[in-house]
């Protein structure tokens, strides 16, 4: 490599590191002051930069926002789509993808907090949460479709209204998380956070024998109703 292109090398590696920095300060500025609170001297001073390094960078703290959006999301979405894409049935991915989720708040509660309480007050601007959540949710019907197809689901499911209620589940687990109900270095209450998260999906909240499956269960009340339904009517 040639002296020239060893010091743009360089100049690109320190660009991205300046640039990795003002946005992890950022995710620490949203997440103490809120979005309303947060001022671009906040983020410059956290990142230990000069005022004007940011403004180089981003054009201001509505672009800092949506960049660590777009970031955050891009990281989650990937790890489910994989879980997905992959192998094993609809249980195993439905508690794998409860496995994605809680993660991402032990791994990084501040960035959780961003994404899910900031981005919401934020003026209507330029971060645009209702695309990434129809990402989701087509990805998350596609699966759901395919176990369908393979007898793992109910054959009357609305495969939409399922999958909205699935990532349902996880935003409010996460606001929940987000309240202070488990500590993001308690291991054993974010372990049952995540079989509780899968199981409630899959098998709701219904005190029933825990071998019985959400088809057993189904196959029985339509028994009950057809009987029902065939009883003669009292005068």
């Amino acid at each position: 490599m040639s002296q020239q292109s060893q010091k743009a090398a360089d100049g690109g590696t320190r660009e991205s590191e300046r640039r990795h920095t003002i946005l992890r300060a950022a995710i620490e500025v949203f997440a103490s002051k809120g979005y309303h609170g947060c001022r671009i001297a906040d983020v410059a001073k956290e990142a230990g930069v000069a005022y004007g390094l940011v403004y180089h960078y981003f054009k201001n703290k509505d672009e800092l926002l949506e960049t660590v959006f777009e970031a955050g999301w891009r990281g989650f979405f990937t790890r489910v789509s994989a879980v997905v894409q992959g192998e094993g049935t609809l249980e195993q991915k439905v508690h794998r993808i409860a496995d994605v989720a809680i993660e991402a708040y032990r791994v990084d509660p501040r960035t959780v907090k961003v994404l899910i309480l900031e981005i919401a007050r934020s003026p209507g601007g330029r971060v645009n949460r209702q695309t990434a959540f129809a990402e989701a949710l087509q990805l998350c019907t596609q699966m759901l479709m395919q176990a369908q197809e393979a007898g793992e689901l109910r054959p009357d499911v609305d495969l939409q209204l399922a999958a909205a209620l699935f990532f349902g589940n996880i935003e409010m687990a996460f606001t929940a998380l987000l309240m202070g109900r488990v500590d993001p270095k308690d291991v054993e209450k974010l372990e049952r956070a995540k079989r509780q998260l899968g199981d409630f999906f899959l098998h709701g909240v219904h005190a029933r024998d825990a071998s019985s499956s959400s088809e057993v269960s189904w196959k029985k009340e339509q028994e009950k109703s057809a009987t029902r339904s065939k009883a003669p009517k009292r005068s």
